[in-house]
């Protein structure tokens, strides 16, 4: 393919798409294929993928057996906008894994299955407020957007909207926390329990670990104050362990969201939780209480199938090991090299999900990553890329194909940085 590619694809996009990208990730990158754990962009450029489509191609991609069970779907029906069957039995396999989940509803991303969680906990208790922790991503919904990603660190509870457009009365709804502190959240609950409807939390903030016994305060919190505890587990599920962060961190919220690796790469995803709550789903027990949920591609079939062969493979005996292997792999490579350069850094997350963080402080919160070495940050990401590693900007998403050869490739790449960075 001729260099001129990626201009000609850009010229394309710009004229058609505001920003010249789907915004989700840098524009300049323009992807053609990937197979297995690598990806070509429109130039031929080959990457070492830890992008991964922000997670769910945890198998890698076009793995054979999931592309084969869509491949069979797609002749037998795309969508029916009815219940189907490879739907109920996706369901069923979700409610077997996931400790919190006796009912589920399918919606397309897990954007919006956060957004009717959230719906789901006021319509359940009656109650106005929901509670978030600063720096945590749950969607592009109102209450979603509120503290992601701010620009000034204000007070807490207040919120911030991380977008022009959000009315002034959704601020006031949303409460916001910081991550991994019991003492705050105990407080917070004293003065407002009465009024929390719920409260949404990564079992994993990002790339945040929580400190021993932080989920249980809060699960303990909500059970006191007959608020909902919800997981949004569009990330962690099925990534952590069969059973999610849930399982991980034995804590079982009341409602969990999951995405990403339920669909295998198509768009799925779900709410899942206790019977009594997601009975508002059912206008016929409901009543006034019923929560209205429509989707037209809710629990495709072929989205259904294509999750359903993933979470199988995911089922057998070693994957979770191998996966996890492979993160520590690479979480090696980068204390060896990094420690060499004088920077003081922290790796931080979970074997299954990780990255650097340039700072000489324990990350604990998104304060701590606010006020870290960004200089160093954005020296590691750019040589990273010019050393064919695809990566996001904070987030490292190891997957199941990759082999010796892409980590040996990591290495090299993560040696590169740690170089520029010294």
């Amino acid at each position: 393919m001729s260099s001129s590619s990626k201009k000609k694809w850009s010229d394309r996009a710009n004229a058609v798409l505001p920003a010249g990208g789907f915004g989700n990730f840098d524009s300049s990158v323009i992807i053609e294929r990937g197979e297995g754990a690598r990806v070509w962009d429109v130039d031929g450029n080959e990457y070492v993928d830890f992008l991964i489509g922000s997670g769910p191609m945890l198998l890698g991609h076009g793995h054979p057996e999931v592309v084969e069970a869509v491949e069979k779907q797609l002749k037998d029906g795309f969508t029916f906008f009815a219940t189907s069957t490879p739907g109920i039995e996706l369901a069923e396999m979700i409610c077997g894994a996931m400790a919190c989940a006796d009912q589920l509803r399918f919606v397309s991303t897990g954007g919006e299955a956060d957004m009717f969680a959230m719906r789901l906990a006021r319509a359940f208790t009656g109650r106005d407020l929901i509670v978030k922790f600063e720096g945590a991503y749950h969607g592009m919904s109102d209450e979603g957007q509120m503290s992601l990603k701010p620009g000034r660190l204000l007070n807490f509870p207040n919120a911030e909207p991380d977008s022009a457009g959000i009315l002034e009365g959704v601020r006031d709804s949303v409460l916001v926390a910081p991550w991994n502190d019991k003492e705050y959240m105990s407080q917070l609950f004293a003065e407002h329990g009465d009024r929390i409807a719920g409260l949404i939390a990564e079992p994993l903030q990002r790339i945040i670990p929580p400190q021993d016994g932080f989920l249980q305060h809060v699960r303990d919190l909500c059970t006191a104050n007959d608020s909902i505890l919800i997981f949004d587990e569009v990330v962690t599920g099925f990534r952590f362990a069969w059973g999610g962060g849930q399982e991980k961190y034995g804590v079982t919220p009341d409602i969990c969201t999951l995405g990403k690796t339920i669909g295998g790469g198509m768009p799925l995803a779900a709410i899942a939780g206790r019977q009594d709550i997601m009975e508002l789903f059912d206008k016929k027990i409901a009543g006034k209480k019923w929560l209205m949920q429509v989707g037209t591609l809710s629990g495709n079939p072929v989205a259904s199938v294509a999750g359903l062969k993933t979470l199988e493979v995911l089922s057998r005996p070693g994957q979770y090991e191998k996966l996890r292997g492979i993160g520590q792999s690479i979480k090696t490579m980068l204390s060896e090299a990094l420690s060499k350069t004088g920077k003081p850094f922290q790796i931080v997350g979970d074997d299954t999900l990780f990255d650097v963080i340039f700072t000489k402080n324990p990350v604990r919160d998104y304060r701590d990553t606010f006020h870290a070495d960004k200089k160093s940050q954005a020296t590691y990401n750019k040589v990273m890329r010019e050393n064919w590693i695809l990566k996001p900007g904070a987030k490292i998403y190891p997957c199941l194909a990759i082999t010796d050869a892409e980590l040996k490739q990591t290495e090299i790449a993560i040696r590169a940085a740690a170089k520029a960075i010294r």
